[in-house]
């Protein structure tokens, strides 16, 4: 078994195919004709958005992101060797800011920002191993 994807479910999938684009530089790799469904370009496990009324045509019963509530207890994290200039980049093109960077007793620099739908993205350097 292997991670495939991460898939989270939005009001707007072009809309927020279009955000992480502006905000972290990621390339689209897919986007469906319907505006349903659509793929960031992350390496091998692809981070999806599939509209909101995906989750109820599959079957789920689900606890949507909201931009004004309380971040579920799920994040994205983004990789950078650059987390202070991802961090400010990401403010700028219209993510929330949550925690500024910080250095962890592990080496590891960390940031936190919300993005358009209320998911929260860590901004994070590579563990040295």
């Amino acid at each position: 078994m292997k991670l495939g994807y991460v898939i989270l479910y939005v009001p707007d999938v072009p809309a927020t195919l279009a955000f992480y684009e502006k905000a972290f530089g990621l390339k689209r790799r897919f986007l469906h004709e319907s505006n349903t469904y659509g793929e960031l370009d992350t390496g091998t496990t692809a981070l999806a958005f599939a509209s909101e009324e995906m989750a109820g045509q599959n079957g789920l019963t689900v606890r949507f992101h909201r931009p004004k509530e309380t971040p579920a207890a799920v994040e994205v994290a983004l990789v950078t060797p650059d987390v202070a200039g991802a961090y400010e980049h990401s403010v700028k093109a219209g993510a929330s800011p949550v925690h500024p960077p910080k250095q962890k007793p592990w080496g590891q620099s960390v940031a936190y920002v919300q993005d358009l739908n209320g998911v929260l993205v860590e901004i994070c350097s590579p563990i040295s191993a």
